[in-house]
């Protein structure tokens, strides 16, 4: 018998099969993207309630389904699948309300009949979820509690599975994601927060970004005059890539992996080795506008300025939970970071750019820490009691960062600092001009303490898999369409068809790689309004 854990990413799913005799892992899964259209979890949520949950709910089941098919083990022989993710996530794979977490406020809420929404733990046959699909007779579904309706089982698992919840002096944890979940511990008080960082952090939104996977650049160094590439090897290893010439993309010398994209620590470490060695004398102009790393494999003024927006949400929003907290941001001991950003960034070069307080005394690196808690769980499902306990003692206040004023004008710094190039010097004066404490110089030396090599640490026996495609199609009727073909052309992602059958037009859409409502370009352009994402179905498969 089998036991499963399952991480519902924001950018993409992470899945272990595990022997649970044996209680060792057998493989690992993971998605190269997220099933619903968007970068983030807010393109999630408006696709949802446009769309419809229902819709929704089927993308996520869909591509489950396809992670499980990936392990090739008979369905009846799975014992357990423990899930862990943010609030929204969960919600949407269990189908459930999730308008509580769109709107803010009592009286919109009540206006919508939404109310008393509760996110506690719950065992429950995974028929009433997979029922019909991929049948899973013998199976239960264990899902971890949410401490309140905001801050949900992933942001529970970072607390957990690092040494915060322990910890007696200041201290700090980041989630490094799409959506970075973070909580700020001062005695028994625990602040929490996310920042909408985007889908950069995560090496998406880019020109050549990717995931954390095999061929991904993961970091980059100096080796005698050019830059040394650092990629991931098939079992998620830092290996030796090439070394190439930035400004003007000569391979000076193969490595043993070959680079197939930037992942987003790639990206921070070239943000950090370009300003350190001045190839960016002006933020966000690189050397004739790109840095080159390979064939096809280039970072562009525009990828700056989208990191820069990553980077200075989770900034600002670090410095907004430390001046909410009432201490100084000296008083901080330690940062821990978590997911495959915090495993695999150079911790350094990370403060150097504002990724991490370069304050904190202490940097601590894991891993996935929300495929840690579900695993704990799948092999035994007692200790859901336990977590549920430590769950109820967590005393802990959420700072919504869109009310907040502090957390807007130091992100206003941020994005003139990214993005139009702001002197250094200003930077202070400005958060003078806002009544913000200045920010203290980076500490030259800090302890840096790396916990794991990998995001995922084991990843099985039998190595990890790649469900690349998720290929899932969705599809609505445009019966205003004349085939000007406007849409398609304007689709960055080309992730748009327009198609003929029985006589009718509809617009297929590939979920997966649609950038949703931070583009719908294909909305704006339609000369005769013609799409409509109300209607989105999900396209059934052709029985021939």
């Amino acid at each position: 018998m089998y036991v499963i854990s399952l991480d519902l990413g924001t950018s993409g799913f992470r899945s272990q099969l595990i022997d649970f005799e044996k209680k060792e892992t057998v493989k690992t899964v993971i998605t190269m993207g997220h099933p619903l259209p968007g970068g983030n979890v807010m393109d999630h949520l408006d696709f949802a309630i446009t769309t419809g949950t229902d819709v929704a709910h089927g993308l996520m089941v869909e591509t489950v389904k396809k992670v499980l098919q990936k392990f090739n083990v008979e369905p009846e022989n799975i014992q357990r699948i423990a899930i862990c993710g943010n609030p929204i996530q969960l919600s949407l794979f269990q189908n459930m309300e999730i308008r509580d977490l769109a709107y803010a406020g009592e009286n919109k809420q009540a206006a919508l009949g939404v109310k008393d929404v509760k996110r506690d733990a719950r065992i429950f046959p995974a028929n009433e979820i997979f029922g019909g699909i991929y049948p899973m007779d013998n199976c239960e579904i264990v899902v971890p509690p949410a401490i309140k309706h905001e801050i949900g089982a992933d942001a529970l698992a970072m607390m957990l599975e690092t040494d915060f919840i322990l910890q007696t002096e200041p201290c700090l944890v980041t989630d490094y994601g799409t959506n970075a979940e973070m909580a700020l511990k001062i005695g028994d008080r625990i602040i929490t927060a996310s920042a909408a960082a985007g889908p950069a952090i995560e090496g998406q939104g880019i020109a050549c970004g990717m995931l954390a996977a095999p061929g991904a650049i993961n970091d980059v160094n100096v080796e005698n005059g050019h830059w040394r590439l650092s990629v991931l090897d098939s079992s998620m290893n830092p290996g030796k890539g090439p070394l190439v010439d930035p400004v003007n993309g000569v391979t000076i010398e193969e490595g043993e992996l070959v680079p197939k994209g930037i992942t987003g620590t790639g990206v921070i470490s070239i943000m950090a080795l370009s300003i350190k060695e001045g190839l960016i004398e002006k933020l966000p102009k690189l050397p004739n506008g790109k840095l080159i790393f390979g064939d096809g494999l280039i970072i562009t003024d525009k990828d700056v300025e989208e990191i820069g927006k990553a980077i200075g949400a989770i900034r600002a929003a670090h410095m907004t939970l430390i001046l909410e907290s009432g201490r100084k941001y000296e008083d901080l001991r330690y940062s821990y970071m978590s997911g495959a950003t915090g495993t695999y960034v150079d911790a350094d070069k990370a403060r150097s750019i504002g990724a991490v307080p370069g304050f904190s005394k202490g940097i601590v690196q894991f891993g996935n820490t929300s495929i840690m808690l579900a695993r704990k769980l799948a092999i035994d499902v007692s200790k859901l009691d336990e977590v549920i306990a430590i769950a109820k003692k967590i005393n802990a206040d959420h700072l919504m960062m869109a009310s907040s004023e502090t957390f807007k004008d130091i992100y206003v710094c941020e994005l003139s600092t990214w993005q139009e190039g702001m002197p250094a010097e200003m930077y202070p004066m400005m958060l003078e001009m806002s009544g913000i404490p200045v920010f203290p110089h980076n500490l030259e030396k800090v302890e840096i303490e790396r916990r794991v090599s990998r995001d995922i640490d084991d990843v099985g026996y039998l190595g990890l898999d790649i469900v690349k495609n998720i290929g899932i199609t969705l599809e609505a009727p445009v019966e205003k369409c004349t085939l000007c073909y406007l849409c398609v052309e304007e689709c960055p992602e080309d992730a748009l068809q327009i198609i003929e059958k029985n006589g009718k037009r509809f617009i297929n859409i590939d979920s997966q790689h649609c950038l949703g409502t931070s583009c719908r370009r294909c909305v704006a352009i339609c000369p005769e309004q013609a799409i409509d994402y109300s209607i989105l179905k999900i396209k059934e498969k052709s029985k021939n």
